[in-house]
């Protein structure tokens, strides 16, 4: 009997790629989808909307902050415990307060990481981010410098240290580099609108810092593969061959050491626009005064972007150029993702970033009418 797995924020980015990879390779009997989003308002493409509405998946809707609607989420109708329990719920929007992420990373987190350590469910996987690292061009492995350079890498390291407190969890930490695919929303998909922008205003396309500012990737697919990979046994076409030895940490980064120079030409290619980057003293500048050039970036995106999506009779859509100041400093996101191969047996079915691969979030984005038609070239 296939393995029945709880899946935390199962709804967002991540989550719903993960739901779909169980079900297409049909490896898990059960799959409960909790999130307090509603998959009806989350903008699911109609592959995903087809996947939640496999008999095999049941989803409910819950603030897992609270511990009794946490409860609520692992019981089962049959008294037996959840298998696998894969947590992905957490504020993921930058810019937020320091309150907002405290409750729905750090508590949220420990919340139903209790409720897992009192079923003693077989594993419990955590995901975190590699922002929880020292920004350095050098590869950081699971062992490097932890100072997280965002709110959310902040709370998520306080997450991951609370976790490994809370007895009897068989816990393992995920850490993935900016992961990217279709449904992105904050990883790469805002330098995509900007690329767009650029197009719709006829300008070049000039970033802050350098072309070598590494800003390391993982596909959505490799990630949802990766965290089965974690979770289950052999037997199951996981990469495990024992129980947990719990807290064990995986990083989950491509081959390709993407950087700013890389994404750069693929959107140059994309939207056929002049990009490039403006040099020392403008990025000095900007160092000292972020919030404002953050303002001034931001006001010169927003409004094209609206008008391009008003033109297209594209109404609602959670796609947005915004950066926050936290992702237009000059950090490093450079991060080594050979332990689960290593260990594991793992290997990445998208070794590095790939225009095709770019350009199939934006042509997802269309399909699902939430970014307008004819921005690419």
């Amino acid at each position: 009997m296939a393995p029945t797995v709880l899946v935390l924020g199962g709804v967002g980015f991540i989550g719903r790629n993960f739901v779909s990879y169980l079900v297409e390779n049909s490896l898990a009997s059960e799959i409960r989808v909790v999130d307090k989003a509603l998959p009806a308002t989350a903008y699911l493409s109609d592959a995903h909307k087809k996947i939640f509405e496999d008999k095999r998946v049941d989803f409910r809707q819950a603030n897992l902050v609270n511990p009794a609607a946490a409860e609520k989420a692992f019981a089962r109708d049959d008294g037996k415990e959840f298998d696998y329990v894969v947590n992905l719920a957490a504020e993921t929007k930058y810019g937020q307060t320091e309150e907002v992420y405290d409750e729905k990373v750090f508590q949220l987190s420990v919340t139903v990481a209790k409720e897992a350590a009192k079923r003693t469910v077989k594993v419990f996987v955590e995901v975190s981010t590699a922002q929880v690292y020292e920004a350095d061009k050098k590869p950081s492995s699971e062992d490097a410098k932890l100072k997280p350079w965002t709110l959310i890498a902040k709370y998520k390291l306080k997450a991951e240290e609370e976790l490994k407190k809370i007895a009897g969890l068989n816990l393992v930490i995920v850490r993935p580099a900016i992961v990217y695919g279709p449904s992105d929303i904050f990883g790469i998909t805002p330098r995509l609108i900007v690329g767009a922008v650029y197009r719709q205003l006829n300008e070049k396309m000039e970033l802050l810092w350098t072309k070598e500012l590494k800003l390391n990737t993982v596909h959505v697919t490799d990630v949802a593969r990766g965290l089965w990979f974690v979770t289950a046994t052999k037997e199951e076409q996981g990469g495990r061959s024992g129980p947990v030895k719990s807290p064990e940490i995986y990083n989950l980064a491509d081959k390709g050491q993407t950087d700013q120079g890389t994404i750069n030409n693929f959107i140059s290619t994309i939207f056929g626009i002049e990009t490039g980057f403006q040099g020392t003293m403008i990025s000095q500048f900007a160092k000292l005064n972020l919030e404002s050039v953050t303002e001034d970036v931001n006001d010169k995106h927003l409004q094209p972007w609206s008008e391009l999506c008003k033109a297209a009779g594209v109404a609602n859509t959670p796609l947005t150029p915004y950066l926050d100041k936290e992702l237009l400093k000059d950090n490093s996101l450079s991060v080594d993702g050979s332990k689960i191969e290593k260990g594991l047996g793992f290997t990445y079915s998208v070794p590095q970033v790939t225009e095709e691969t770019l350009r199939q979030v934006v042509d997802d984005f269309v399909a699902t009418g939430i970014w307008p038609k004819g921005t690419t070239k």
